[in-house]
């Protein structure tokens, strides 16, 4: 197909240092990834501050331990051994939960996401809890839980939470669904239209965990890429950059079967 002239979207604003805003060349991508790789090394960082749902819980925990001044990291101390004391739910809310809340002014904006994902996995969090906090709480509270669920949901138990993050026009909570519990579980159509969601809103496809492996040879989502460029291009409308990074990965010639199926591991559902 012929391409469109592609102009950069604009990336969405973000005042808490994870900006959901497309690829830039040269710049690593707020999730930690590296721009067109699929999972991330352990250590995978945007500047000083660590992706929760790359990176493990306990390298999480020195990382945040090197840079929170002494009450902040008193504090997250407390939160994390309450919750190891008392994990799962206990009365209406779990003394846990609280310090979910807390997170934000006790730890700052920069390191709160992380400090959450610790205390949902030192409270060792089920499915359960997860979608209580999900849909009761606010919407950092609900990035976060997106953020831990590779460390804590095995299997596709909670996809439901991630479909219903990609009902939403969040940006946040956009580039936090489509990281590497939706690369391992999403389905292939629901997984597409995550793709097509986030170059709709302005999500940077670096936050979209294991893109390469997903998108390479996938025509049907080549087909899906190339009817949303052509009505943005005859509504007037710019092309993001994105889209044509990923076209490319689907017109590659390496592609592997898992890549027509509907199933995130290559059979059919």
């Amino acid at each position: 197909m012929t391409r469109p002239h592609a102009t950069p979207a604009t990336p969405e604003a973000d005042t808490t240092g994870d900006q959901a805003s497309p690829h830039t060349p040269g710049r690593r991508p707020a999730d930690g990834t590296t721009p067109g790789a699929g999972a991330a090394p352990a250590a995978a960082r945007s500047g000083s501050v660590l992706a929760p749902a790359l990176t493990p819980p306990a390298q999480l925990h020195r990382h945040l331990a090197e840079r929170l001044d002494g009450a902040a990291r008193a504090w997250l101390d407390q939160a994390l051994d309450e919750a190891a004391a008392h994990p799962g739910t206990h009365g209406p809310i779990s003394v846990w939960e609280l310090r979910l809340a807390e997170a934000g002014r006790r730890c700052g904006p920069a390191h709160a996401d992380a400090a959450r994902v610790l205390v949902l996995h030192a409270a060792h969090a089920d499915v359960d809890a997860l979608t209580r906090v999900y849909h009761q709480g606010t919407a950092d509270e609900r990035r976060a839980v997106l953020h831990a669920l590779p460390h804590l949901v095995p299997g596709p138990d909670a996809l439901p939470l991630v479909e219903d993050a990609l009902r939403t026009n969040d940006t946040r909570l956009l580039a936090a669904a489509v990281g590497p519990y939706a690369a391992r579980h999403l389905d292939a159509h629901a997984w597409r239209h995550a793709v097509l969601k986030c170059l709709f809103t302005g999500v940077g496809l670096d936050h979209v965990a294991d893109l390469d492996r997903r998108a390479r040879g996938d025509g049907e989502l080549a087909r899906m890429l190339g009817d949303y460029a052509e009505e943005r291009t005859a509504a007037g409308r710019t092309v993001p950059e994105d889209l044509h990074r990923v076209l490319a990965l689907t017109e590659s010639a390496t592609a592997t079967p898992a890549h027509g199926t509907d199933h995130p591991h290559g059979k059919e559902s």
